[in-house]
């Protein structure tokens, strides 16, 4: 999984790093849906951060850029439990990349893909995305191949409002500095898609909610 949600200039990453999800809402519902501790975890795309904390955790990570390299396998097949892939993976639904995870898992190995879901004070900061709209949706790509989606309500919290509105002037320039004049508290709701599915699983369409620690789904 990549550290952050999208990519940012060294100053406002580290920043941004320090204050997306201090709760650890995000790594409970990954461990809960998959789980990922005590298992041969096939982290996609990951950042340092996240390997170091799911190491320490228990999970035995097996580090890839991508499910697929010029259409061959990256991993050998049934070598992974779990398959995470955060932010720069799973943009939509590739068939073949799909394809590639069914035979990287192992017999009811679960595949784990998250992304930004919106309705949140972070949408309004980054615009438009088909992570918003159409991914989420019953007929989007995830939904109807055999997915489905546990929606985490987190948050990226500061130390302080000034640190919150210099983060959010750094990172998204007037519009962030609007942003910042209107903040009450030192932190922005954040909603995060999980979306999950079992290995060979059949399109489903069921929507979970979650903001304490996850179900078994």
């Amino acid at each position: 999984m990549s550290d952050l949600p999208f990519s940012l200039p060294p100053g406002p990453a580290a920043t941004l790093a320090a204050a997306v999800d201090r709760d650890r809402k995000i790594d409970r519902a990954l461990d809960g849906l998959g789980p990922l501790i005590d298992r041969d975890v096939a982290f996609v795309g990951a950042g340092p951060n996240e390997i170091a904390r799911w190491t320490a955790a228990g999970a035995r990570p097996l580090v890839i850029e991508s499910l697929l390299d010029d259409g061959e396998l990256t991993l050998p097949q049934a070598s992974a439990d779990t398959i995470a892939c955060s932010w720069s993976g799973f943009r939509g639904v590739d068939p073949a990349e799909l394809a590639a995870a069914d035979r990287i898992l192992r017999p009811g190995g679960r595949l784990l893909v998250v992304h930004d879901y919106g309705r949140d004070d972070v949408s309004r900061l980054r615009g438009d995305l088909p992570e918003y709209g159409v991914w989420s949706r019953r007929d989007g790509p995830f939904l109807s191949n055999g997915f489905r989606v546990r929606v985490v309500h987190s948050f990226w919290t500061f130390d302080t409002i000034e640190a919150a509105r210099a983060f959010l002037a750094d990172a998204f320039g007037p519009d962030g500095i609007a942003f910042g004049a209107e903040l009450k508290r030192p932190r922005l709701s954040w909603n995060v898609a999980i979306y999950h599915r079992t290995r060979g699983a059949a399109a489903g369409h069921d929507l979970e909610l979650s903001s304490a620690r996850p179900r078994r789904g």
